[in-house]
């Protein structure tokens, strides 16, 4: 059993009274935490009590729990000066399932107690009553001085399930990332989230340039031992490295998931009666196979219908959900600051051997669902007993393209004419240095529509044309390959483009499935 020691000035951990607990003398690492989730793997699953909570924090309310703030002069680290600080979220409402939270040092760790010394509670909140001290928090979110050296911004969160959300420099949350996927989309069967149940943070140095978190995860098919090494900046990095335990067979495996909404944007033919011109997180998947190809699919909620794309290859280079339109005109929304949503890249850092990028398009009809999932999926399932390692390196970033390639798509525009309609009038727009060195006659589009509709369908009309804003415009019709064909009968079209000068590729390819 480890020795318990008595927290003591001393020792220069922790001051404010709501942090005066117990330490124990325990070597937290990856490997402790690994084991633990090797233990759990080797036993029947439990599901976390969701009445383990008091009534009164089960039944608060969406504004009742918005008006339970953490205090501020309470935050993990705040006496000292170091580059992180810690907050913790408060359990209940819809977080039932209370997370526990663990501080560590190179030698000693000790539990961070629910206390109400955390909190203020609004005037929504009359009356609450006792925080149990075995609750466990809701989640927790690390401050950093982001954007001023003089104030600790919001970096990263971690509240649900294994969702969490970062920010860069001068960026506004967005899109969500998690641990993995189980059986996301897969027919037949329900989707599994499995939960985070425990964190251990490393209290930083005077000069950490990252912060150090383990997590560990379980579910009903996985276990899983996680390390997130998280870097502020311009572009907050965070290496994650993870080894999941199988307990049973799924249907499908997401690695590296993230989650984000698109409602409608310029290529969107299924309009809404808003005074936007767009409205998303992310407006296209960019994938980057090792072969040296760039991938760029515009996001779509167009059909009213759950949509996947698939994307195999032998081994992926990158992939991520991007919001490559940064102009405020695009969006003319004050509040929401979609120009300052982040990309989100995904760089694996070992080997995840042959797979394939799902993207899962769901319709929805407002902003506030999450409706567009990304991840990888390897083309072998974990059978149970396998263990699973693997590791990757997140860009929480404003580029317009996190693999620092040239020739990249900014935009796509599609409409039928009155006096023309079984012909669709099709829009890709590139921008790069390198097209900006080439006139229109040295510039070659490729253009081919691809699948099982390919056949029914005759591209023509095709035009390169320079267009203000450094931006190169390909435009092309699609219509019916038989004469007096209807463009309603021809179904579903995976459409591909990009620009050559010669035999060189000068952009990436823009792949688009539409419904003519």
């Amino acid at each position: 059993m480890p020795r318990k020691f008595i927290l003591l000035a001393t020792l220069g951990i922790l001051t404010s009274f709501a942090f005066c607990q117990t330490w124990e003398r325990e070597d937290v690492g990856f490997e402790s935490i690994q084991s633990r989730a090797r233990d759990l793997a080797n036993k029947p699953y439990i599901a976390p009590n969701r009445d383990s909570l008091p009534a009164w924090m089960n039944e608060l309310t969406y504004d009742q729990y918005r008006d339970i703030r953490f205090n501020p002069n309470q935050a993990l680290w705040s006496t000292e000066k170091l580059p992180f600080r810690a907050m913790f979220f408060h359990p209940g409402y819809q977080y039932r399932e209370p997370v526990t939270l663990n501080e560590f040092t190179s030698s000693h760790q000790q539990r961070i107690r629910l206390a109400e010394a955390f909190f203020n509670y609004g005037p929504l909140i009359n009356k609450h009553g006792d925080l149990p001290a075995e609750g466990g928090f809701a989640g927790f979110r690390l401050h950093s001085p982001l954007n001023n050296p003089d104030i600790f911004d919001e970096l990263i969160a971690f509240q649900g399930a294994s969702y969490w959300r970062a920010l860069g420099k001068n960026q506004h949350y967005g899109i969500s990332s998690r641990g993995i996927a189980v059986d996301t989309g897969a027919d037949g069967t329900a989707e599994e989230f499995p939960n985070f149940r425990e964190f251990w943070l490393r209290k930083p140095d005077e000069n950490s340039t990252q912060a150090t978190v383990y997590a560990l995860l379980d579910g009903p098919s996985y276990s899983g031992a996680y390390q997130f090494k998280i870097a502020p900046g311009n572009k907050t990095l965070v290496d994650v490295k993870a080894v999941l335990f199988a307990r049973k067979t799924v249907q499908r495996l997401g690695i590296a998931p993230m989650s984000s909404m698109f409602w409608f944007g310029e290529n969107s033919r299924r309009r809404f009666d808003d005074f936007r011109p767009e409205v998303h997180d992310s407006d296209g998947l960019a994938i980057r196979t090792s072969t040296g190809e760039r991938l760029w699919r515009p996001i779509s909620n167009d059909t009213g219908k759950l949509e996947f794309s698939f994307f195999d290859m032998e081994k992926c280079d990158g992939f991520g959900l991007l919001q490559r339109d940064r102009r405020f005109a695009a969006y003319e929304d004050g509040e929401a600051d979609y120009q300052l949503r982040p990309s989100l890249w995904i760089e694996p850092t070992s080997d995840w051997g042959p797979g394939r990028v799902m993207l899962m398009e769901i319709p929805t009809s407002k902003e506030t669902d999450d409706n567009t999932v990304a991840m990888w999926e390897p083309s072998r399932i974990p059978q149970p007993g396998d263990r699973v390692e693997f590791s990757y390196r997140q860009h929480w970033t404003m580029e317009t393209d996190p693999s620092q390639a040239d020739g990249i798509v900014v935009a796509t525009r599609t409409g039928v004419h009155d006096w023309q309609p079984e012909q669709r009038t099709m829009v890709v727009e590139f921008a790069g240095n390198a097209l900006n060195q080439q006139s229109e006659t040295s510039l070659t589009p490729v253009i081919q529509a691809t699948g099982a509709g390919a056949e029914k369908v005759k591209i023509q009309g095709i035009t390169v044309q320079s267009i203000p804003d450094a931006r190169w415009r390909v435009a092309f019709q699609i219509a019916p390959a038989a004469d007096g064909g209807k463009l309603a009968d021809i179904g579903p079209v995976e459409l591909r483009c990009c620009l050559k000068r010669g035999e060189n590729f000068l952009t990436e390819t823009w792949v688009h499935r539409i419904t003519p």
